[in-house]
């Protein structure tokens, strides 16, 4: 596990200067054909190597863990009847009444209660509530929320790609093993991941687990306070299965390593982590917030994309590489021109 640190850290700690040109708005041309940034925490080393690369890393009888949430297409775009004006709305997950949306959009002004967003002649978005946090009840009409998805739904790409969805990114912004729809966000290590490069791994003895976070937009909320702790953070749903649990036990039994692919997965195995490293079973909600002095209980190796100046996933990472060690390997990025955040390239971090 990572090592403790007892240094108190602000919002400015971990801000770094990222050339716009590194910021990936496309995937790579093939899948599974990013580098890799391989960081060994404790010798502190740095070795640039290819995705595929990670097979020769994780030692058979390890295990690593993925998050098969599945992105819907959430983004629907319509126009303010009054005017005719441009509006959307991004669905994040079904309201406690049936039939209702907890969602966000813009403009904030289209989105009061009882005003409506057009997607087509006879379908329509109604916004019952604002709610305390800012997100909006909605309801729609004359069409069902998943019909609206079909009919008129877009890949809700992160607000850092500066480009509208295209073909592509319905299959590429969606791990190769995807199961519920549930996200409006992907869990971006897991792009990587080939079928074959899983079938490399599982062929060479490495257990492959499974468990679903559904990624919510607060995923992309800046930290806006100096102090990080003051930070409110996001929650997001998970659900750990029977077999996970089992996994990780009879992991711990004979004292393998257990690899996390993305914050995602981290965010719900570190929530429910008992201090020998199990997690039990069954569905939960999380808010943790990672940062450096976090006490890391199950993970022992992090796969993950390179992430925001200043970001909570930024945090994350340095509190499980160690802080030096983190900004050490995020400038050396920056130098060797890694492409940053969902689309681009990977690193892993382990014991050397």
């Amino acid at each position: 596990m990572a090592e403790a640190e007892n240094r108190r850290f602000t919002t400015g700690d971990f801000d770094f200067v990222l050339p716009d040109a590194l910021v990936a708005q496309h995937p790579p041309a093939v899948r599974g054909t990013s580098r890799l940034l391989d960081v060994a925490r404790h010798g502190r080393t740095l070795v640039d190597r290819g995705f595929p690369d990670l097979v020769q890393l994780i030692p058979a009888g390890d295990l690593l863990v993925v998050n098969t949430t599945r992105v819907r297409k959430a983004r629907l775009l319509g126009t303010r009847p009054s005017s005719e004006l441009p509006a959307e709305v991004l669905l994040i997950h079904p309201g406690k009444d049936a039939g209702t949306w907890v969602a966000m959009g813009k403009p904030g002004s289209a989105m009061q209660p009882g005003k409506r967003i057009r997607l087509a002649p006879g379908h329509e978005i109604e916004t019952l509530a604002v709610l305390d946090d800012g997100f909006r009840l909605v309801q729609f009409v004359g069409i069902t929320a998943e019909e609206a998805m079909r009919q008129y739904g877009h890949v809700p790409l992160p607000p850092y790609i500066d480009r509208a969805d295209e073909p592509e990114d319905e299959s590429r912004y969606q791990t190769v093993y995807a199961k519920r729809e549930g996200s409006v966000a992907a869990p971006t290590a897991g792009l990587h991941f080939t079928e074959a490069i899983l079938a490399d791994l599982q062929q060479k003895g490495v257990e492959v687990g499974q468990l679903e976070l559904d990624v919510g937009p607060g995923t992309f909320k800046p930290v806006d306070v100096d102090d990080i702790t003051a930070h409110p953070m996001h929650e997001e749903q998970f659900d750990i299965p029977e077999a996970l649990a089992a996994q990780i036990a009879a992991l711990r039994a004979r004292g393998g390593r257990l690899w996390a692919v993305g914050t995602t997965t981290v965010r719900a195995l570190e929530s429910v982590a008992r201090p020998d490293g199990t997690v039990p079973a069954g569905p939960g909600a999380t808010s943790i917030f990672i940062h450096p002095g976090y006490n890391w209980r199950a993970v022992d190796a992090l796969i993950t994309n390179f992430h925001l100046p200043r970001s909570t996933l930024l945090m994350l990472v340095s509190s499980f590489a160690g802080y030096d060690t983190a900004m050490a390997a995020y400038a050396h990025a920056v130098q060797a021109e890694y492409r940053f955040y969902s689309y681009g390239d990977a690193m892993v971090i382990h014991r050397s």
